[in-house]
């Protein structure tokens, strides 16, 4: 058959190909290996690659991925991600159709360590530092000034069975991670599935994300820290099934602090049967978790499954973040519908929560998160919004 170049040049670490079109018009996509360190701007065709270790993308480097390629680890050759250092920009531009697909070869959850991407936007860390190490096994700092840093754009990219434990059994990795990623940075569209412990984390910075689909991840669906402060977030959606610890798990690493993210539409739902990473023993099982003066402004929340004994829709879970959080106003949830007969919030063994007026509200027609589905929410033929 007929082919000719489309002249779109991999400059991957071992091989330069371009993809193909035959003579009806069908582009063809490449096959190629991705491993070592990003030095210089490369841009990816569409085709099928394998990931072999942690491919870096260094500071003043921008890599690019054309949309609808597939990116597919191993977890048998050691720890697999792809890593944005502060500087680097990472440019993944999918569609709702052709998404751009990072996975696993064996299906298993944990087998890699996802997308980690690191900037110099903000943090205030345990005890108000400004810099902190990452808790991912690489061992790099985070934390600055920038609060602009723009380390690239995502957008309809799906994670797969990522969420890798190091070694260590300290370290770990999530589906998404981002270290004090800055408002420059584009994060639309994107899935977290069935990995092995957060969906997404965000560790301070000021970078927001709208249309967040995390589905069947085992620790947390959305989890930060650090003072993180987005403020334009949308449409976040978890479903939670197999195994799964909180919906959404908010702390501010113990500081008191007057700044917070805001997040419109919330849908948080518990399939039947779901239990948590620790089994009966762990009460890890809330809709909402507030804790180490976590706080926030959040809008349009619905919330369905958490019917577990004990389990309630909003925890406040230590008496500082009651005092701090909760009585000053700096914790505030509107137009929240609660299904299936959830509490609506308490307080962690003897703390007492009472909302200040108009900082919880409920409402029976909220809608929650409005995603539209396709390509990029579909896995196996089965949409990710139940």
């Amino acid at each position: 058959m007929k082919k000719f170049a489309l002249c779109l040049s991999i400059l991957a670490t071992i091989f330069t190909s371009c993809s193909t079109s035959d003579d009806e018009g069908t582009v063809q996509p490449v096959e190629g290996e991705i491993t070592g360190s990003a030095t210089t701007n490369r841009t990816f065709a569409f085709g099928n690659y394998t990931l072999n270790g942690i491919y870096t993308i260094e500071n003043g480097v921008t890599v690019t991925f054309d949309a609808g390629s597939t990116i597919t680890a191993n977890g048998a050759n050691g720890v697999d991600a792809i890593l944005v250092k502060n500087g680097g920009k990472l440019i993944m531009n999918g569609t709702a159709s052709q998404p751009i697909v990072l996975t696993e070869s064996t299906s298993t959850p944990g087998s890699w360590g996802g997308i980690i991407m690191y900037g110099d936007a903000p943090i205030n860390g345990a005890g108000g530092t400004s810099t902190k190490t990452s808790e991912d096994g690489l061992n790099l700092t985070y934390g600055g000034t920038n609060a602009t840093h723009n380390g690239g754009t995502l957008r309809y990219v799906r994670v797969e069975f990522a969420g890798k434990k190091i070694t260590d059994g300290t370290s770990e990795m999530n589906g998404f991670s981002f270290y004090s990623v800055g408002s420059g940075t584009i994060l639309e569209n994107l899935v977290s599935y069935k990995g092995a412990d957060d969906g997404f984390e965000f560790y301070g910075g000021t970078v927001s994300a709208s249309n967040l689909i995390s589905y069947g991840n085992y620790d947390d669906s959305f989890d930060w820290q650090d003072g993180w402060k987005g403020q334009n977030n949308s449409n976040w959606y978890a479903y939670q099934t197999g195994t799964g610890n909180f919906g959404m798990e908010i702390e501010a690493s113990n500081n008191n602090n007057a700044f917070y993210p805001v997040i419109a539409n919330i849908t948080l739902k518990r399939a039947a049967g779901t239990n948590t990473e620790g089994g009966s023993s762990a009460a890890e099982y809330d809709a909402i978790q507030f804790k180490k003066q976590g706080n926030g402004d959040f809008t349009n929340i619905v919330i369905s499954g958490y019917t577990t004994s004990g389990s309630t829709a909003v925890r406040i879970q230590d008496a500082a973040t009651n005092t701090d959080q909760v009585n000053t106003s700096k914790i505030k949830l509107t137009t929240v519908k609660i299904n299936d007969g959830t509490s609506q919030y308490a307080g962690a063994g003897t703390v007492s929560v009472s909302f200040p007026v108009g900082q919880y509200t409920t409402s029976d027609v909220a809608t929650g998160a409005s995603i539209t589905n396709g390509v990029w929410s579909t896995v196996a033929g089965t949409t990710l919004l139940q």
